[in-house]
C-alpha cells in the first residue's frame, strides 16, 4: 500500500460536483449504511457523501486506531465516519448548541458514546485549551463554514499550538477558490484536491 502522502501526490483534481443530497449516512466501516439524525436549519452543511468516500480513500489505513479531531463537527459526520472506520477515539467541537446536540443524538444511534468526546466550545479557544491539556491527535479536519477565513485561522492556529502527535495530518475543507499557505506554524502542505465547490487541504505536522 502507498504511503498516505504518496497517494496525495499522485491523485487529481475532480471537479464535478452535481451532488444534492440531504441525508447523510455513513458510508464505510462497521456502522456502513446507518443513517445520521436529521437536522433543520442550525446553519450546518455536511461535507457530501463524495467528498467524504474521497477523503476516507485517501487517509485510507491511517485512521485505524487513530485519535481524529473534528473541528466545527456540525452532525458529526465525519468524525462518525473515521469511528466507523476504526479509530480509537474521537473529539468533535462545534459552537452550536443544535450541533451538539445532534452529534450526541448521532454518536448514541452508532453506539459510540464511550469512544467520543463532544466539546461545545469556539474552535479556536478549543485548540488552545486542548494543546494546553496536552493532546495529540493524529488526524484534524477542519469543516468551518464558507465565506470568511475561519478555516484558515484555524489550521494557523493548529500549526501554531499543535494538539497534534508527529507527523499528524490535518485535512481543511474550503471553498475552492481558496489559495492555502505552504506553511501554518509547524504544518507543511502536502495536497489539494478539488471537488466542485469543494477543495480539501491537506497539511502535515513537520516531523519533530
Amino acid at each position: 500500500m502507498l504511503p498516505v502522502w504518496d497517494i496525495l501526490r499522485r491523485t487529481g483534481s475532480d471537479r464535478t460536483g452535481n451532488w444534492g443530497e440531504r441525508k447523510v449516512r455513513i458510508i464505510g466501516g462497521e456502522k456502513r449504511g446507518h443513517r445520521l439524525a436529521e437536522w433543520h436549519g442550525a446553519g450546518i452543511r455536511p461535507l457530501r457523501d463524495r467528498v467524504r468516500t474521497s477523503l476516507f480513500d485517501i487517509l485510507g489505513q491511517r485512521v485505524v486506531g487513530a485519535g481524529f479531531l473534528d473541528l466545527f463537527a456540525g452532525t458529526g459526520a465525519v468524525g462518525l465516519e473515521a469511528l466507523s472506520r476504526g479509530a480509537k477515539a474521537a473529539t468533535f467541537v462545534d459552537s452550536s448548541g443544535k450541533a451538539i446536540r445532534i452529534i450526541r443524538e448521532n454518536l448514541r444511534r452508532l453506539g459510540y458514546q464511550d469512544r467520543a468526546r463532544v466539546i461545545k466550545m469556539d474552535a479556536l479557544e478549543a485548540i488552545r485549551s486542548l494543546a494546553r491539556r496536552g493532546r495529540k491527535f493524529d488526524i484534524a479536519f477542519v469543516g468551518a463554514p464558507y465565506g470568511g477565513d475561519l478555516a484558515l485561522r484555524a489550521t494557523a492556529a493548529l500549526g501554531t499550538f499543535c494538539p497534534l502527535a508527529p507527523e499528524a495530518m490535518v485535512v481543511v475543507e474550503v471553498f475552492h477558490k481558496t489559495e492555502p499557505a505552504q506553511r501554518y506554524g509547524e504544518l507543511e502542505l502536502q495536497s489539494v484536491r478539488d471537488y466542485g465547490d469543494t477543495r480539501l487541504v491537506f497539511y502535515r505536522r513537520l516531523p519533530m
